[in-house]
């Protein structure tokens, strides 16, 4: 028996990766630091993502996308995210803008999205608010029906790629009466040029500096009846399916972004001398980068199967998602700090590039979802059992 395909990924996986990176290190690398020190949407990253049919990988081939699998998609983000986080949010965030409406929606209005995203446009997804993060179920967007339209109202936060985005996947709450919050809400897909649709400043954060993130804001506006995804009431569950699907993607951003801080981290310590040998030779130094090149492997091949888990539609999928989110952005925030330790003092400015890998990779543990909402999803699905 021939054991040389066990356990391994698809010559057409492999290829995929070969082709992401020589682009990533080509046409979106050369500005990752200036994307970062000027907080500028990676305009360039956008060019040639969609050049190479790489920015929305996802979308069908029914809908002009390329048909990618969840895993080929991955590896797409984690490939960008290895050299530029703000720019793996293209991919990452077109797929979570969409697959509401990929679950859910009417063929019409597939046919009419997707194919503008498979074209170049972007998707970007409108659920959290001010004071309903974690608890979504708690939001006070609304939407009311008027003849042929719908009406929203109220105001979303933490809006990836909010003002670069053409379409809108919003959650609001169009049944205020329902006996449970879950069953009230429903999901709309809102475009750019609706009236009533207004884009907040932009936040000043931390990392991703790349990735403009706002709030948005509906002041009466007005939407085509027909712009509901599935049947009012399934918003909030097709939000909870949608986040199986891309949970495991911000895994991928997060292994990316671990996969760079480590490959710049084995470089530099073959290069600086000290006591008149390159620090590589120091046992010390050795330890370490083994134990996170461990953490690094340990999270790629969470975050593979449990895309895979997902797209097979898997009992264990929602678990295998989160876990792949958790231990990926957890393996990053930990590789990248590593990776500014082993740089030394140069790791600390902004010279070299693993201070602002150590910024982009806190935010993989917070959205999406937090760490800590992720762990209560696993131990219900355990003990649920």
């Amino acid at each position: 028996m021939d054991g040389y395909g066990l356990y391994q990924l698809g010559d057409e996986h492999d290829a995929l990766r070969e082709a992401v990176r020589d682009l990533a290190e080509k046409e979106i690398a050369p500005h990752a630091t200036e994307v970062d020190e000027q907080e500028r949407f990676p305009a360039e990253a956008l060019a040639a993502l969609n050049k190479a049919g790489f920015a929305a990988p996802h979308i069908a081939e029914a809908y002009d996308g390329q048909g990618a699998d969840s895993v080929a998609t991955n590896i797409v983000i984690e490939e960008v995210a290895r050299v530029c986080a703000s720019s793996s949010l293209i991919p990452a965030v077109n797929k979570l803008g969409t697959m509401n409406l990929i679950l859910g929606g009417s063929e019409e209005l597939k046919k009419q999205v997707l194919s503008q995203i498979a074209a170049g446009e972007m998707a970007s997804y409108a659920l959290s608010e001010r004071e309903a993060g974690s608890d979504t179920a708690s939001m006070r967007t609304r939407a009311r029906q008027d003849g042929d339209h719908w009406v929203l109202n109220g105001t979303k936060c933490w809006i990836t790629n909010a003002g670069e985005s053409s379409w809108y996947t919003v959650m609001a709450v169009s049944n205020p009466e329902a006996a449970k919050p879950v069953d009230g809400i429903s999901a709309f897909m809102v475009h750019k040029d609706d009236p009533g649709f207004v884009v907040g400043s932009k936040e000043r954060k931390l990392g991703i500096k790349g990735s403009p993130t706002r709030e948005i804001h509906f002041e009466n506006c007005t939407i085509p009846e027909d712009r509901i995804i599935g049947q009012p009431g399934q918003g909030l569950r097709l939000a909870l399916r949608t986040l199986d699907h891309t949970r495991h993607s911000i895994g991928a951003q997060a292994l990316g972004i671990a996969q760079g801080a480590l490959d710049a981290a084995v470089a530099y310590v073959k290069e600086r001398k000290q006591f008149g040998k390159a620090i590589a030779e120091f046992q010390g130094i050795q330890f370490m980068l083994a134990d996170m090149a461990t953490k690094v492997e340990a999270a790629r091949h969470l975050v593979y199967a449990a895309a895979a888990k997902v797209e097979r539609g898997a009992p264990d999928g929602s678990f295998a998602s989160s876990a792949a989110k958790t231990f990926a952005s957890d393996t990053a925030m930990e590789v990248t700090t590593d990776a500014v330790q082993l740089f030394g003092g140069a790791g600390y400015t902004r010279d070299f590039p693993v201070e602002r890998m150590m910024r982009d990779a806190k935010i993989t543990q917070i959205y999406e979802g937090t760490n800590q909402i992720q762990r209560l999803v696993m131990a219900r699905s355990l003990l649920r059992g």
